[in-house]
C-alpha cells in the first residue's frame, strides 16, 4: 500500500459515514484498512512512516526531578508555653548587656521569638538564653511580629551572613548580627 492510500484511508472512512463516498461492501476489507492505517507504513526504499496521528502526540519524557526543601517556622513567644516548652521568662530584665557569642545557633534550640524596641529580634532559647538578632539596615524587626520562616540548612543551624529570615508578611532579611543578652 502506498503512502497516498494510507493518508486517504481515514478520510474515506469519515466521508463514507456522511454519505459522500460509497462504503466498502465487505467487513474484512474495512478491518484490513483500519489495521493498515494504525500500523507504520514501510516504503519501497525501506523508510518507515508512522501515521499522521502519531506525529501529533506529545513525546513522553523519562526524566524525574525530585527536590526536597524544608522550611521551619519559628513562632512568636506565647503568653502560656506549650507543655513541652522550657519555662521562658515572663518579661525581660530592665537592664541587659550584650555579649559576643557564637555566629551560629541550632535551629532546634529556639523556643520562641519576640520583637524588641531597638529594631532587633529576641530569640528565646530552650536553654534559657536570650539572643538578640540584628537584621540588615533595610529591614524592620516589626515585620516579624508573628514569627518567621527559615530554610533548614545541612548543618541544622542558623548563621550570621549566611541565612535569610522570611516574615509571614513577605519581608526577606539577612542576619547581620547575633549577640547574647545577659542581665547586668
Amino acid at each position: 500500500m502506498d503512502r497516498l492510500t494510507a493518508l486517504l484511508a481515514p478520510l474515506t472512512a469519515l466521508l463514507s459515514g456522511v454519505g459522500f463516498v460509497e462504503a466498502p461492501q465487505e467487513r474484512e476489507a474495512v478491518e484490513a484498512e483500519a489495521q493498515l492505517v494504525s500500523a507504520p507504513v514501510v516504503a519501497d526504499d525501506g523508510a518507515v512512516f508512522t501515521p499522521i496521528s502519531d506525529s501529533f502526540r506529545i513525546p513522553t519524557e523519562n526524566q524525574v526531578r525530585i527536590e526536597q526543601r524544608i522550611t521551619i517556622r519559628i513562632a512568636p513567644r506565647g503568653s502560656a508555653p506549650a507543655p513541652n516548652f522550657v519555662d521562658l521568662p515572663s518579661r525581660l530584665p530592665p537592664r541587659l548587656a550584650e555579649r559576643h557569642g557564637e555566629r551560629c545557633l541550632p535551629i532546634n534550640g529556639i523556643a520562641g521569638v519576640q520583637v524588641s524596641r531597638d529594631n532587633r529580634l529576641l530569640l528565646f532559647m530552650r536553654d534559657r538564653r536570650v539572643i538578640g538578632l540584628g537584621l540588615e539596615k533595610a529591614c524592620r524587626a516589626t515585620d516579624f511580629y508573628s514569627g518567621f520562616y527559615v530554610e533548614r540548612s545541612a548543618d541544622g543551624r542558623i548563621c550570621v551572613d549566611r541565612d535569610r529570615l522570611q516574615s509571614r508578611s513577605g519581608a526577606n532579611c539577612a542576619l547581620k548580627r547575633m549577640r547574647q543578652l545577659i542581665e547586668e
